[in-house]
């Protein structure tokens, strides 16, 4: 559940960002807001799973999930993130550029991280960050620039949260034999 937190809240802080013109106000609002409350519908299913986990002792098994090769795509990401949005400012790219970059590169870490983590449900989201992102760089130099916002930012914020509402129920919810 912590991995769906932090995936829910950078899925909202996508939306939030990048929720702007060309969309309309009411549209912009309501993506804002359906994304702050998916963020916290997450939120609250993570307070009602951390005492059954600590109980059950998965806490444990999540601190495996944070070794070396974990920390070895994060370290990497980190460098291409801010190294590859200063080669996009050197290039002269519009600012646009930026939000795709992000996406395809938290695209590709989810991706990587799917073989580390041994579960491969983390790279469906992961390659469609990256075709977002890749959407995104596409659009940049063309005229469709001022969507690229919406099409790298706010659509890979959604399938983020989409994502976490959507495990997170199922952690939370009986099962039923």
């Amino acid at each position: 559940m912590t991995g769906l937190l932090v995936g829910a809240v950078f899925g909202a802080v996508f939306v939030v960002v990048n929720a702007q013109s060309p969309l309309n106000t009411v549209t912009v609002n309501v993506l804002r807001v359906a994304a702050c409350l998916a963020a916290a519908g997450v939120l609250a299913m993570w307070f009602a799973t951390a005492r059954k986990e600590r109980q059950e002792g998965e806490a444990r098994a999540q601190r495996g999930m944070f070794g070396r090769g974990y920390l070895l795509i994060v370290a990497a990401e980190v460098i291409l993130l801010f190294g590859g949005l200063r080669v996009l400012s050197a290039w002269g790219l519009p600012e646009q550029a930026n939000v795709a970059w992000v996406a395809l590169v938290v695209g590709v870490h989810f991706v990587a991280l799917a073989p580390v983590w041994k579960d491969w449900s983390i790279a469906v989201p992961g390659v469609v960050l990256t075709l977002l992102g890749v959407a995104g760089l596409v659009m940049t130099p063309t005229a469709a620039v001022a969507w690229v916002p919406v099409v790298s930012g706010v659509l890979s914020g959604v399938v983020l949260l989409a994502g976490a509402v959507t495990l997170g129920l199922r952690a939370v919810m009986p099962r039923t034999a």
